[in-house]
């Protein structure tokens, strides 16, 4: 979204945004800065760059997190911080023209009071007012929508609020303005992320406005899904979790951060909970909706973890039948509590744990799908036919891919829908009423029921 709405300013101050980096007179990468993996990938991309004769921008969180530094190391690039973000016009054109920026020193952003809720823009902006730019640079019927900027809380494993700064929430008109100019880019499903989307509207000092704002979303004319990622466990409400579960357009999706279940080690992360008490939020949200989808993530090896600690997550993830879980080894963040710490597991350990564990998550994983075998589930349609010509023989050319309510586009599989009986085919966008009746892995296989057709144009601009 960061990169949608620098283009939409850039756009909105006189600059074409081209998809053809060989003709472009300026190319900005938005960098990634939270793990070792995303940090080489965007140095990379910043070197990639650089061997054109455009001018290379590197902007995000790489950026941002270390400045200066980048800039020493990468002379190829000019370094912004997000303080640039709101003149980047200005920015690229100081580059086109030549003239030096020094790159910033990267400070502790938490330490930056953030500007009041009622010192911020206006909720409705007048006729003419154009604060909300965004330019789509994808086309498809999901998009993500930012819920808020930031981070209070105080994880020993992450740098984040270091460099994101702290929670600041968008106004509920912001969001619903950005949701209905989406849809009618052709959007259906919203996707509502944010470092914490649990602590929505604390600085407005509404600890319920996430479940006041949902409803509101769901009345968007067009918008027919609306999915919230990010959930912190602590946070989760027995109010957020009814309306979750039961409003209309609002997929029963839980996006959990559990990172681990022995309390010794979530204490050690500075986070909150336990196997019992993770089971217990599971069991209420299963109440509602048994067939809710939940996700989450763990780290393994963290400083500390005990043979007998690693066995409590093997078990708790037997017991908590999740449709997705990523397994993820834990390595020291630059300037994080738990790099200071001094119990680290050995590598070769970690490596044997998450290997282990990640074979354990497949199985559970594909027995979850298994469990859907049968049932009906509501698909979004994201691509028709097969782009691979090997997927051939395995699939007809009018049978399309998409998520049902408890697969996030990108990160929780798909399902294959067999083609259509009868001459009509599928669109990108249609939303299907389809049968499971198979399973590969978590991917689903289902032939409809029945189709609510709106098809999706290649749609890009301002809102």
């Amino acid at each position: 979204m960061d990169s949608e709405e620098l283009a939409g300013r850039l756009q909105a101050d006189g600059y074409q945004i081209s998809q053809d980096a060989e003709s472009a007179d300026a190319v900005l990468v938005n960098t990634c800065g939270f793990v070792d993996a995303a940090k080489r990938e965007s140095v990379e991309t910043l070197l990639a760059a650089s061997d054109g004769h455009a001018k290379v921008i590197a902007v995000g969180c790489l950026a941002q997190r270390y400045g200066s530094e980048l800039a020493k190391e990468l002379p190829e690039a000019t370094v912004l911080s997000f303080d640039d973000y709101a003149n980047i016009g200005d920015r690229v054109d100081d580059v086109l023209d030549g003239r030096e920026l020094t790159a910033h020193r990267p400070s502790d952003r938490r330490h930056i009071l953030p500007i009041a809720p009622v010192d911020r823009l206006p909720d409705v902006p007048p006729p003419g007012h154009d604060w909300l730019r965004r330019r789509r640079l994808t086309s498809g019927p999901s998009a993500s929508v930012k819920l808020a900027s930031g981070c209070d809380r105080r994880c020993s494993f992450c740098a984040i609020p270091t460099f994101r700064g702290r929670f600041v929430s968008r106004t509920p008109p912001e969001i619903v303005a950005e949701a209905s100019w989406l849809a009618g880019t052709g959007v259906r499903e919203i996707i509502l992320v944010s470092e914490n989307s649990t602590s929505y509207g604390k600085d407005f000092g509404d600890l319920q406005a996430l479940e006041k704002l949902l409803p509101d979303l769901a009345g968007v004319d067009g918008i027919d899904r609306i999915r919230v990622n990010y959930l912190q466990p602590a946070e989760v409400r027995p109010g957020l979790i009814e309306v979750l579960g039961r409003t209309p357009s609002v997929a029963p999706y839980f996006d959990l951060s559990f990172q681990h279940c022995a309390a010794g080690v979530l204490r050690r992360m500075r986070r909150f909970g336990s196997s019992e008490r993770f089971l217990d939020l599971l069991a209420s949200i299963r109440a509602i909706d048994p067939s809710a989808g939940v996700r989450t993530n763990v780290i393994v090896g963290f400083p500390g973890e005990t043979e007998a600690d690693f066995d409590e997550l093997e078990r708790f993830l037997d017991e908590a039948r999740m449709d997705a879980v990523g397994v993820f080894g834990y390595s020291d963040e630059d300037g994080t509590e738990a790099e200071t710490f001094a119990d680290k597991v050995p590598e070769d350990v970690i490596e044997e744990r998450v290997r282990r564990l990640s074979t354990r998550v497949d199985e559970l994983t594909s027995q979850c799908a298994e469990y859907r075998i049968g049932s009906r589930v509501e698909v979004l349609v994201h691509a028709v036919g097969y782009e691979d010509p090997e997927d051939a023989a395995e699939m007809d050319e009018r049978s399309a891919w998409g998520t049902a309510a408890h697969q996030a586009p990108d990160v929780d599989g798909q399902t294959l829908l067999a083609a259509p009986e009868g001459p009509t085919g599928y669109a990108i966008g249609d939303l299907v009423i389809a049968e499971v009746v198979g399973s590969t892995g978590i991917d689903l296989a289902a032939r409809s029921v029945s189709v609510s057709s709106v098809s999706v144009s290649s749609v890009s601009g301002t809102a």
